[in-house]
């Protein structure tokens, strides 16, 4: 019996190292035994409370973040420490004893030499008196210096990410003039009719959304992180991007500014975008989106029509009616973004900027 016991204490701490070295080293959105399954828990018992603080709600889930990190971090340490201490248990008054007095038998005093084990060699009032758990208590602490060295670094690679992520979408919502508008970003990236200046943004934007996406591919919690202030969603950006991608396809003039429309930077504009919504798919419990109906055909060709009325009126010539091609092209990935956005707490108007 006692065999067993610490046979399933071994297999424990093994399932949680591999879960902290596919989460930490290996370092991609979708993988991890246990940590993807915990976050997502944790997430969505947040957002359940949430609803009880009505227009507090957006500030309840800013913290899921930061509570998600400290969470996951507490998951592995009892993980481990529970693998550990069902090892240690059955060696207690034996192999595994106090300098004086008795020693108490139970799981709780188990756990209790477990944790100071995997942090410190000989800490505590219990030590190792034979050359396995010498080992142990080695291998112990080994374990537990490793892992706090791993998930420190990880922790600074998460907010670097998460302050490159933020400064992406400012960059973003300050191209649109502070509006979301994609039509007031193009204007200006065209200002005058002239691109070229413009073209060097785009592409310097297009490689800012590549790491974005690339962040997001390595640090899974990065998801999370959820702003109260809407220009920091990462949906907005993407719609925002996705939406500039494609009025430069249906609303210029093709004529004087085609070379823009198949030009690298658009080109990796629309790419970044996409995989970067791929990713947040892969790694968020996306919502099923409303089914494509009249009112939204007719929302997004009012909203074309707007855009190319606002690029006539800063002296870009329109590519003359592209309504059609503008609503088929926008369809592809504006359904992608409205389910990913409510996950996060977003609305579809914090995201377009139109109304619902």
């Amino acid at each position: 019996m006692a065999l067993l016991q610490q046979l399933a204490g071994g297999a424990i701490v093994l399932i949680f190292l591999a879960d902290i070295f596919l989460t930490v080293l290996y370092a991609r959105a979708g993988t991890g035994l246990l940590a993807p399954r915990w976050n997502r828990l944790v997430w969505v018992l947040l957002k359940g409370l949430s609803n009880l603080f009505g227009r507090r709600r957006g500030a309840v889930l800013s913290l899921a973040g930061p509570l998600i990190v400290v969470l996951l971090i507490a998951f592995w340490a009892l993980g481990l420490t529970v693998g550990t201490a069902l090892i240690i248990q059955p060696e207690l008054g034996g192999a595994i004893r106090p300098s004086s007095g008795d020693t108490p038998k139970d799981f709780v005093t188990a756990m209790l030499v477990a944790g100071n084990s995997l942090s410190i060699v000989g800490g505590g009032d219990y030590s190792p008196h034979t050359p396995g758990t010498r080992i142990l208590y080695l291998i112990n602490s080994l374990i537990g210096a490793s892992v706090l060295s791993l998930v420190l670094s990880y922790l600074v690679q998460v907010y670097s990410a998460l302050r490159e992520r933020n400064a992406v979408a400012l960059t973003v919502d300050s191209m649109t003039d502070c509006t979301g508008d994609a039509a007031r970003a193009l204007a200006r990236l065209g200002s005058d009719g002239k691109f070229q200046g413009g073209y060097s943004e785009m592409a310097n934007l297009a490689s800012s959304l590549e790491r974005v996406k690339e962040a997001h591919h390595f640090y899974p919690l990065l998801f999370y992180f959820r702003f109260p202030d809407p220009r920091y969603s990462v949906s907005r950006v993407c719609f925002v991007v996705l939406d500039l991608v494609t009025l430069t396809e249906t609303a210029l003039d093709q004529e004087r500014f085609g070379w823009l429309a198949r030009s690298s930077a658009v080109a990796r504009l629309r790419h970044g975008g996409e995989l970067l919504l791929k990713t947040l798919e892969i790694g968020l419990p996306t919502q099923q989106p409303p089914d494509r109906s009249d009112e939204q055909l007719a929302r997004i060709g009012a909203h074309y029509r707007a855009c190319c009325r606002e690029l006539q009126a800063s002296g870009l010539k329109g590519g003359g009616n592209c309504t059609d091609q503008y609503v088929t092209d926008r369809l592809k990935w504006e359904l992608r973004v409205l389910s990913v956005a409510p996950v996060l707490g977003y609305t579809i108007r914090d995201v377009t900027g139109e109304s619902e």
